[in-house]
């Protein structure tokens, strides 16, 4: 079956084409595992702050916080400043089994510290973190791209090429400028055309919502692996169907009973580790992704947004999962 083999990304080999993308406020370790289960073969971090790495390390190690079952682990990390990127990746020390570079984060707090997707506007400044990046770990180090900072500056190539000069091991494309935020279609193309241009692995990303949809970007595109994003958000069995595709085997929906295990051992995981509150305000907007598409999910969610009680939010979510009809049945909503 086609790209069910392993994929290589310097040392480090994954068994399948399948990951998580990370995620800011998303892809902390209980969101990882779950995903992890389902069978995504590299799950990363929230972006990491280089910044934050060298003047509050510990704090901001809190965010790389993981668990052998998660293994193997790509950290991301963010910044403009080469020494600065550098240095934190080295603080990072044996965290991790694979670091990541943000060059595609549209969101203008990142972009107003010329970091993310604004260093697509400096070329050489890409080449020069990079090549800092590659002296200070010898972990296996990626980018993630979009396609330019707008329609006119579409140099997604010229940036990939940039950074497999300056040794980095593979590169992924989320073909959408930065002025599309995460508004349009992803323009799967150009992921192709990146491939036939490198000589490392090219991971695609961007509206990867079916299983579908998966394993179309695979075949058209001819990229290494993909990397799901928001298609993962309260469906972790995107993963698992789109490893079953890839198989040959036809697409499996949970059980009313195996949706609940999967919320409730994603919210006990929360709370063990980050605690009663913050997993109460949290775990909210998984919760509600959680529900879509099910019967009475509007009261559900008004439910889970109102209440002040963690012990309370579990029961709603018991009473609600339980024997539920799921998404796409016939008394779906």
């Amino acid at each position: 079956m086609q790209n069910t083999h392993p994929v290589r990304i310097a040392g480090l080999e994954l068994e399948c084409p399948v990951f998580l993308a990370p995620m800011a406020g998303i892809t902390s370790l209980p969101y990882r595992l779950v995903m992890k289960e389902h069978g995504a073969a590299l799950v990363f971090t929230e972006m990491v702050s280089c910044n934050g790495l060298v003047r509050d390390g510990r704090k901001t190690l809190e965010l790389v916080r993981s668990c052998p079952a998660e293994r193997p682990l790509g950290i991301q990390v963010f910044g403009g400043d080469p020494e600065i990127v550098a240095e934190g990746v080295r603080r990072l020390g044996d965290a991790g089994d694979l670091i990541d570079l943000n060059l595609g984060c549209p969101v203008s707090k990142v972009v107003r510290g010329e970091a993310g997707s604004a260093l697509l506007r400096h070329p050489r400044r890409i080449a020069t973190i990079v090549r800092a990046m590659r002296r200070a770990t010898d972990k296996p180090l990626t980018v993630k791209i979009r396609s330019g900072w707008d329609s006119s500056n579409l140099n997604f190539v010229e940036i990939g090429r940039i950074a497999e000069s300056e040794g980095a091991d593979a590169v992924t494309l989320h073909p959408r400028t930065r002025a599309q935020g995460f508004g349009g279609r992803a323009d799967w193309s150009q992921i192709g055309e990146l491939k036939s241009r490198l000589r490392i692995p090219v991971i695609g990303s961007g509206d990867i919502v079916t299983a579908e949809d998966g394993v179309r970007m695979l075949r058209e595109t001819g990229c290494d692996a993909i990397m799901i994003g928001r298609g993962s958000h309260g469906n972790p069995w995107l993963i698992s169907n789109i490893r079953r595709r890839l198989c040959g085997l036809p697409e499996r929906q949970p059980t009313a009973g195996e949706r609940l295990d999967v919320v409730l051992r994603h919210l006990a995981r929360h709370r063990e580790c980050f605690g009663d509150r913050k997993t109460l305000f949290e775990m909210r907007k998984h919760l509600c992704w959680y529900s879509r598409g099910m019967a009475d999910a509007a009261t559900f969610r008004s439910r889970v947004n109102r209440t002040g009680s963690l012990d309370e939010l579990e029961q709603l979510v018991r009473d609600f999962f339980a024997g539920r009809p799921q998404p796409g049945t016939a008394n779906g909503s």
